[in-house]
């Protein structure tokens, strides 16, 4: 049986993650760093752990000599897929991970050749709100061919995990991201604000860094993209205010106190996952004004992650996926989304050109 090893499997999304492989028969290797909280999870989960750190790409390759493939759930992924990337290529072991952090995602594309020529599969993202945002992307490229221009969006607040937020943490001082002409660049926190309706009226969502600017783009092709995400007025607010102060937030105290306090927070009870939910928006432009626009509905957010990171580690392991970089949707499909349960879509709308102008950025 092909041999799945979860990196960060004790973290609590990961922990999530390696819960459901072992219920789908998977028998993963667990493994992180932290030897107590590793040989806690062994204990209780019955499975073989490894620890190893990431400093030495020679002894994370050793590590991985006899797995097939990694599913890399130890975010900031900043700090841990380069490492794995590396370790993966020289053991000839397929990668898969559930980061949103355009930066990382830019890395891994870049080692696609190399990928390539080992034979093996680099597929991050593989998570909400990249599963459903790529294969809404890959529909939408597939109702209107001659797009030039994409914007996808989702609606879903909830309290996000420790895991989450040392991740927002990290990247606090990054600036927003849009696609436009093929090439990333750079837009001030939370932008512009524009009226979505995501499939329950109309409500302001603004423009986030996701690593949907970098995936939709490598899925579709198509040149401008731009990602927005629905929040609360507080929020939007504290997005603006970022720009004034992130030197404040870029301090090495003022990080490690968020961080402490980041600590203390568990992520979303299981009823209150179960009882979640997000609603994810498309729209797709020509340079002539033709516009379609379609809508997913999922899961709550942490439940799609886990389904997701386990089905496309699932069908990587059957060797599904094409060697080198690859998206969700790239690898699988439009239609991938799907196979994770309680997804309903693709809801599509026509919508004359006229009734919606273009975003000023991509213009």
């Amino acid at each position: 049986m092909p041999t799945l090893l979860i990196y960060g499997s004790y973290g609590f999304v990961g922990g999530l993650i390696a819960e459901e492989a072992i219920d789908r028969g998977l028998d993963p290797i667990l493994a992180g760093r932290d030897r107590e909280r590793l040989r806690e999870q062994v204990a209780a989960l019955e499975q073989p752990g490894r620890r190893f750190s990431l400093e030495d790409p020679v002894t994370v390759a050793t590590a991985l000599e006899d797995v097939d493939c990694v599913l890399n759930c130890a975010g900031p992924f900043s700090n841990t897929a380069e490492a794995l990337v590396e370790g993966c290529l020289r053991s000839e072991t397929d990668y898969v991970d559930i980061t949103g952090e355009i930066p990382v995602i830019e890395s891994i594309h870049d080692r696609d050749a190399e990928a390539a020529e080992a034979g093996i599969t680099l597929l991050p993202a593989a998570a909400l709100s990249t599963i459903p945002m790529d294969c809404l992307a890959a529909h939408l490229a597939d109702r209107l061919p001659e797009a030039t221009r994409l914007a996808l969006g989702v609606d879903s607040f909830r309290v996000p995990s420790i895991g989450t937020l040392r991740t927002v943490i990290e990247g606090a001082d990054t600036e927003n991201a849009v696609r436009r002409d093929g090439d990333l660049e750079s837009a001030p926190t939370g932008w512009k604000t524009r009226e979505i309706d995501f499939g329950r009226g109309e409500r302001p969502a603004v423009t986030m860094p996701m690593g949907d600017v970098s995936t939709a783009h490598y899925t579709t092709g198509i040149p401008n993209v731009e990602m927005y995400a629905v929040m609360p007025q507080p929020a939007r607010t504290a997005l603006r205010l970022h720009r004034y102060l992130s030197p404040v937030f870029e301090s090495k105290p003022v990080r490690w106190t968020l961080k402490r306090l980041a600590g203390v927070r568990d992520g979303p009870s299981e009823r209150a996952r179960e009882r979640g939910s997000a609603y994810v928006w498309g729209e797709a432009r020509t340079e002539d004004g033709e516009r379609v626009v379609s809508r997913l509905r999922t899961p709550d957010p942490y439940v799609v992650t886990v389904d997701g990171a386990v089905t496309v580690a699932e069908r990587v392991l059957a060797g599904d996926a094409d060697p080198g970089f690859q998206t969700p949707a790239g690898a699988f499909g439009a239609d991938f989304v799907f196979e994770l349960e309680g997804v309903e879509g693709f809801f599509d709308e026509e919508t004359p050109a006229e009734t919606s102008p273009v975003s000023p950025l991509l213009q």
